[in-house]
């Protein structure tokens, strides 16, 4: 059977270091623990696991940090966890299922889906595939100081095994913007899917105009995935909305029409776009069309799971509402129901739904 190195790079985590390295226990052959500055107990958790742990200074750059990791592992296939994922139990006898298999499949890559970010119920709120198990060979190598990346190469598998990422404390949420802005004081050149995250870090510190200006610039290029470049109209709207520019921020959803088949949720962008204005039979067509499209192709990038489901369902039945045809609006609440169960919107449609039959029942024919 194929051998596999577990690479992680860690650095003050001792609250959930024990956790993710027991989620994983029987599947990697090996476990390679880079430390990168640590001032709690890490490296003594850490050691009732593995004798391999390694220092590595801080550097800014966390491709440099991973590529160090992956530097230390011996077995067949390289994989990453960071200190704050989980893998289910069933999730994991998957995982089994599938190192028994890369012996005689041979894959280069193995694409797994990553869940980011839960609900109240504990349903993924953001789901997306990340390359995740890699052939040790010389292309197995990250890149990007920031949202770090190996790029898939060769023989390619995307299995539907999901990776639980629970963040439990709070990181520095101008860590990220620093590192772009080394970046640019050291004259580095962004590559197309650093000027894209860059573009969204400005957006995420309310940088409208700046933000605007590197999605636009990202946007124009020829290179970056097509993935990238959906997911950036969608943030560039939001850009426009904070620039109280309404037409600009249509503008730039339909502009993610031209990568492809729009995805569900590029749909219920447009959707609200047209329902906070009133369009309610053309906000509609948007959530039908984000319903229809709602199955992942693989290619996705980002996926948030109540805009493929629980919101364009629940919106029709407003939509369908305000256009008094109440049967549909009915059906598409018993539908949002069943994408999200037990939410108080639904309950409260349907006390809506049962007053408005008692209420046409007394009228007089």
């Amino acid at each position: 059977m194929a051998s596999v190195s577990l690479c992680m790079i860690v650095r003050d985590e001792e609250e959930v270091l024990a956790r993710c390295l027991e989620s994983v226990a029987g599947f990697a052959d090996e476990i390679i623990i880079v430390d990168t500055g640590s001032t709690d107990r890490t490296k003594e958790i850490a050691a009732g696991f593995t004798e391999q742990i390694f220092s590595f200074p801080w550097q800014g750059d966390f491709a440099a940090a991973r590529n160090f990791a992956f530097s230390k592992g011996r077995g067949d296939y390289l994989f990453w966890l960071d200190a704050d994922d989980v893998i289910p139990e069933k999730e994991m006898e998957k995982l089994q299922a599938l190192k028994k298999k890369l012996d005689e499949e041979k894959p280069d890559v193995v694409m797994l889906l990553y869940a980011a970010g839960f609900d109240e119920n504990g349903r993924p709120a953001i789901v997306f595939f990340r390359e995740r198990l890699m052939k040790r060979c010389p292309q197995a190598v990250w890149k990007g100081r920031i949202h770090e990346v190996v790029v898939p190469f060769g023989k390619v598998w995307k299995k539907e095994i999901v990776i639980e990422h629970h963040k439990e404390k709070m990181t520095d949420s101008g860590r990220n913007l620093r590192i772009f802005e080394k970046m640019i004081d050291d004259g580095e050149p962004f590559e197309a899917r650093e000027q894209y995250y860059y573009g969204r870090e400005l957006y995420y510190h309310k940088k409208f105009h700046e933000a605007a200006e590197e999605l636009k610039a990202f946007l124009s290029r020829t290179d970056g995935w097509t993935e990238d470049k959906s997911d950036a109209c969608r943030c560039l709207a939001d850009c426009y909305y904070g620039l109280s520019n309404d037409g600009k921020a249509l503008e730039a959803l339909l502009l993610g029409l031209k990568y492809g088949v729009p995805r569900p949720e590029l749909c219920c962008d447009i959707g609200k776009w047209f329902f906070d204005r009133g369009c309610f039979a053309e906000a509609a067509y948007w959530y039908r069309q984000a319903l229809k499209n709602r199955k992942s192709t693989g290619t996705d990038g980002f996926m948030q799971e109540e805009l493929r489901g629980y919101v364009p369902c629940i919106q029709l039945c407003v939509c369908y509402d305000r256009m008094g045809q109440w049967e549909r609006a009915e059906r598409f609440n018993e539908m949002a129901e069943c994408m999200k169960p037990g939410t108080p919107a639904c309950a409260q449609n349907r006390e809506y739904f049962q007053r408005r039959k008692e209420e046409s029942g007394t009228k007089p024919g």
